[in-house]
Parts: structure tokens; sequence; C-alpha cells
């Protein structure tokens, strides 16, 4: 069973290792291989099942954290269920997103998969629609993706308007996404709403390809705000699904590296995030119970400080490793 602790300051229960329902509540996902998880099988009740079956393992190996959002297509709707059938009475934490708007229809070859837009409308229709579908067991409702030129940190509206849900009960966090991570969280570490820092929580990319918002992540973890971590598998890239030849050397570092601690590549990536200090939950992405397994092999890993040294040099370049990450297919 995974460990367990508590959300920053906010002491919601959370596992280290919890599950995102990106790749399990819709048909298309910028992960590599993920139209061979669902093996075309994207009937709404048939992936409905297969959410569960997920779930339900995530749930027997300790999963205490699940993450969703209004765009994760049916995620919402799948984590809802879920709970209406199984009724779990032990201890833990729902997180859901607003900001983005799932708008492929179903369609993994639709033009645009979602739309983001951070306005006061959109927040209050959003937060209305989380609620309905998952009732009491929200706890952390987060901006998903916020950036600096998304604007969402400088409309008063917006931030008034969190201020308000935060005194109904939930925990308000923000999600954090591309190369200039690091500065939107500085900025958000300042927001503060009478006299109060509004932000309880953030979620951020970091990974061995990305590490770069890792010193503003051990400011805001300083601060007592949960910290959980996105994309540590780098949607794939650190797997042995990536068979990119220009991504050869790396991955044969990764490779050794496992050899020596006896693990596979994905468990590896996902154990050096658990081991950084400022890290309250790393999030798996699993789109099945196979993967969901390997990921959560990670709590074993017996990661060291040669690990950390033999390690250090995959990092990218940030505004490289976002370039590659947008050229990604949704499949």
């Amino acid at each position: 069973m995974l460990s367990l602790t508590r959300l920053g300051t906010t002491g919601l229960p959370v596992s280290v290792l919890g599950l995102g329902l990106a790749a399990l509540g819709r048909p298309g996902y910028i992960n590599l291989g993920h139209a061979a998880d669902l093996r075309g099988d994207y009937d709404p009740h048939a992936m409905r099942g297969h959410a569960h079956a997920v779930l339900d393992r995530a749930w027997q190996l300790g999963v205490r954290y699940f993450d969703a959002a209004r765009s994760y297509g049916r995620g919402e709707e799948f984590l809802a269920d879920w709970l209406a059938a199984r009724s779990p009475t032990e201890p833990f934490t729902v997180g859901s997103k607003w900001g983005y708007t799932y708008t492929a229809d179903w369609r993994v070859d639709a033009d645009k998969h979602e739309v983001k837009d951070h306005t006061l409308p959109v927040l209050r229709r959003q937060v209305g629609e989380s609620r309905a579908l998952l009732g009491g067991h929200l706890r952390l409702y987060q901006i998903h993706s916020a950036t600096l030129d998304s604007g969402v940190l400088d409309r008063a509206d917006v931030l008034r308007e969190l201020h308000g849900l935060k005194g109904q009960g939930l925990a308000i966090g923000l999600s954090l996404t591309g190369p200039g991570q690091g500065e939107t969280l500085a900025r958000a570490l300042d927001v503060a709403i009478d006299g109060a820092p509004l932000f309880d929580a953030v979620q951020a990319t970091w990974n061995l390809l990305e590490p770069s918002v890792g010193p503003r992540l051990a400011e805001a973890h300083a601060r007592g705000l949960g910290v959980v971590v996105k994309e540590a598998l780098a949607n794939g890239r650190l797997t042995d699904r990536n068979t990119d030849p220009a991504f050869a050397a790396k991955r044969a570092v990764l490779e050794a590296e496992a050899r020596r601690l006896g693990c596979t590549l994905d468990a590896l990536a996902l154990a050096a995030a658990l081991r950084k200090g400022f890290v309250h939950v790393v999030l798996s992405g699993a789109a099945t119970v196979e993967q969901l397994e390997s990921n959560l092999r990670a709590a074993a890993v017996a990661w060291d400080d040669q690990s950390t040294e033999a390690l250090a040099g995959l990092a990218e370049e940030p505004v490289a490793y976002w370039r590659t990450r947008g050229g990604l297919a949704w499949n």
C-alpha cells in the first residue's frame, strides 16, 4: 500500500502517488501510444468500464488522490459514477480544474480538443458542473494551466470568486504549463485576498527532462502549499514507448540506471519526482491497469544520490522541451 500524507496546510488526505484522469476520460490524448491503450474502442460505456477498472485497481493499491478537469471529456462523470458505485469509506481527496472546455465531441481527429478561457463566467459555469457531478467529494479546485499570458492572475473578479469558493470549504489551487511555470508560480504566491494568500496548492510539470520549476516548487512547499507533480513521464517520453532515434542516447542512460535499480523506466522517472523533498503527490497518468501497477512500483525504487547524479544530464532547455511537447500528436 502507498504511504499517505497531507496536502500541505490544507490537511487534505492524499497518497504519495495519485491518479490523473486525462487519459481515461476522453478518446484522444497526447501520451505516446494512447490509441493502443484504448484498443480503438471509444464507445462511452466501454470507456467508463475501462476507467472504472483502473480506478478499482488504484484504490486497491492505496491511491487516495484522484485528479480530474472539466476538459477531460467525461473524466469527472466516470469518477463520479465510480464513487457512487463503490462508496469508499477511507479518507481520500478529489481535485478538479476549471478553465478549459472540452470541444472534441468524443472525436480523436477533432480540429480543437479544448478551448482555454479563464474568465469569470467560465469559472462560475464549470464549478457548478463539477459540483453537480462530484458533490461533496470535490475538495480541491484548481485553475487549469495558468500562465501569465492568460491574465487569470490579474483578474480581480476571478480571484475574488475563488476566494468565495475557498470560504465555502474548497481548497484553491492552480496548475501550471509552459516554459514560464516558475514565473507564473512566483506571481501566484503573491496573490492575496483580504490579506491572506489565496492559493493552497500548486500542480506543475516536473520531470527529468523539465525540472526548471523545482526551486519555485520548493518555495511553495516552504510556504505551506500542497505540491502535486504532473507529467512526470513527459507524456510517455520517459518510458519504453519512446523510440525516437534522437532520444536514443538519453534512453540508454535511463536504461542503465533502471537496470542498476532493478526497475522499469516509468517507475524510475516517477521515483525521481517522488524523491524531491518539495513534492506531496506525484500523478500517474496511467490508461491501463498494467501501466498503473508499473507506475506505482515507483514507491519502492531505491533511489539514491548515484541516481540523481546519473540522470541530472537529461534535462532539456525548457523552451525546447515545451516545443517538443506541443508537437506530440493527439491519438
